[in-house]
């Protein structure tokens, strides 16, 4: 089994979303951008995602379930995929991490990491 097949990357861009927050109620909502890239040699398909959401009081939300914003998607090498999705915190930072559990067309499963990234209210993080 080559490393070099089963390589995916996963950028993200995140958004305070000013409108649909409430700050007085502890009400923080982010929308999150994730581009995920097949660098790899093999194409694969997204089968399902698990997240761990931790807010700044270290209250951590666990996530799993099918796919991405209701679809599969089956990346060849070199292309990617990209949706936006969201989520609600008590503070006004947070971060989240994860993976995706991916097949690739020789039927190996593999998991794709999400690296950590901060979820942050602007002008909350000096």
């Amino acid at each position: 089994m080559s490393e070099d097949n089963y390589k995916i990357q996963v950028e993200v861009e995140t958004l305070y979303v000013d409108e649909q927050s409430l700050p007085q109620k502890d009400h923080y909502v982010f929308a999150y951008t994730i581009t995920i890239y097949n660098e790899g040699n093999m194409p694969a398909r997204l089968l399902n995602r698990h997240w761990i959401i931790t807010d700044a009081n270290n209250k951590v939300q666990e996530v799993k379930g099918e796919g991405v914003v209701g679809e599969h998607p089956y990346l060849k090498p070199g292309e990617h995929y990209r949706y936006t999705s969201g989520t609600m915190l008590e503070t006004p930072v947070g971060t989240m991490r994860g993976s995706y559990q991916m097949i690739a067309d020789d039927g190996v499963e593999f998991d794709a990491d999400i690296p950590s990234f901060t979820l942050s209210m602007p002008r909350t993080l000096h």
